[in-house]
């Protein structure tokens, strides 16, 4: 049988039909792809909420005012002396005694090499490269210095008190938060009244890492119930409360909570990617005004984070930094010892 002859009219109607069929299916994929998009986004925001513990509804009320910390700051240099000090009586009741002891302990961190910095393409500059360094014996405070603490040094030495103690009294209920709004030189100054002195950037790292090169102090992965970061508490905590972010060690609160001061002047590391270096603290240079030139003005590392941070700031191997004579109410420190002390302050 003979096929029948399709005019050309009619085969420009076919074509016309094809292209539609055709038009409609790729426009129906472009809108299912977008669609399939917008759904994993929103997943990932939520599954990224999730992991900062931090409603993005609530930004409003957590924007802190450009320049807060430099008139906090201001405010903290001009004022001068105590409107009163804490007596004899009124120290040995701001903590219970087995407290204090708990405080005051610090922590034996064995000599021996570490992976130092990061080579994750995420990483900032100044974290990298990841090097080895070989550390000796060193002692690190099991916990930040904590605001009972410091008022025993300010006592003993008539020092300037924090900006936010009112009258030179400690706000009520914060007794066992890190002290806070503590410059790099009041950090230096108490840790040499106790008889330590502040941790090297090396031994902070390696106090809070480990050996195996772990990114927060208990392991690879962000643990919001571990810290108090990214404004989900809303201010310091106890340096007792996130007993379960201990690093390997058994120091605590190295992630979150305050950004913690070091010794070290923040430089880029002077050293090729998987390097070898032997660190040697040199204590001598806590000797002196440490005032600096002011036309050669230093910065001073910070590490750990705090509660004002983001998370990847909390990073183990992630370096922040500060003028020295800076204070903010998210700064604070922990002092270290080459030495194993017999009597420790207060």
């Amino acid at each position: 049988m003979a096929r029948p002859t399709v005019t050309k009219k009619e085969k420009n109607r076919r074509k016309r039909f094809a292209m539609a069929v055709l038009l409609t299916c790729v426009a129906a994929a472009m809108i299912g792809g977008s669609l399939h998009v917008m759904e994993l986004g929103s997943m990932r925001m939520n599954e990224m909420r999730g992991k900062v513990s931090y409603d993005i509804a609530e930004v409003d009320d957590h924007i802190r005012a450009a320049g807060e910390d430099i008139r906090i700051q201001a405010a903290h240099e001009a004022r001068e002396g105590n409107q009163q000090v804490y007596s004899a009586a009124d120290l040995e009741i701001l903590l219970p005694a087995e407290v204090k002891a708990e405080l005051n302990q610090m922590i034996l961190v064995a000599a021996g090499r570490f992976v130092m910095g990061s080579n994750a393409l995420r990483s900032n500059q100044a974290d990298q490269p990841a090097h080895i360094v070989d550390v000796p014996d060193f002692w690190m405070d099991k916990y930040p210095v904590t605001q009972a603490e410091y008022a025993y040094f300010v006592a003993a030495e008539h020092y300037r008190a924090p900006l936010n103690w009112e009258e030179g009294k400690i706000p009520a209920g914060i007794e066992d938060h890190p002290v806070t709004l503590v410059s790099w030189y009041n950090a230096r100054d108490y840790c040499a009244w106790a008889g330590k002195r502040l941790p090297y950037e090396a031994e902070w790292e390696k106090a809070a890492r480990g050996v195996d090169g772990r990114r927060w102090p208990w392991g690879e992965k962000m643990d919001v119930s571990r810290l108090n970061t990214y404004y989900s508490v809303g201010h310091t905590t106890s340096v007792r409360t996130y007993e379960q972010g201990a690093s390997v060690y058994g120091v605590m609160d190295m992630a979150g909570n305050v950004s913690e001061w070091v010794f070290d002047v923040f430089e880029p590391y002077h050293v090729d990617k998987g390097a070898m270096i032997s660190f040697q603290a040199n204590e001598d240079q806590f000797t002196g005004t440490g005032k600096e030139n002011v036309e050669n003005v230093v910065y001073r590392v910070m590490r750990g984070g705090s509660w004002k941070s983001d998370p990847f700031s909390t990073q183990s191997y992630h370096r922040n930094y500060s003028l020295p004579n800076m204070a903010s109410n998210f700064y604070g420190f922990r002092c270290a010892s080459s030495h194993q002390l017999n009597e420790v302050k207060p």
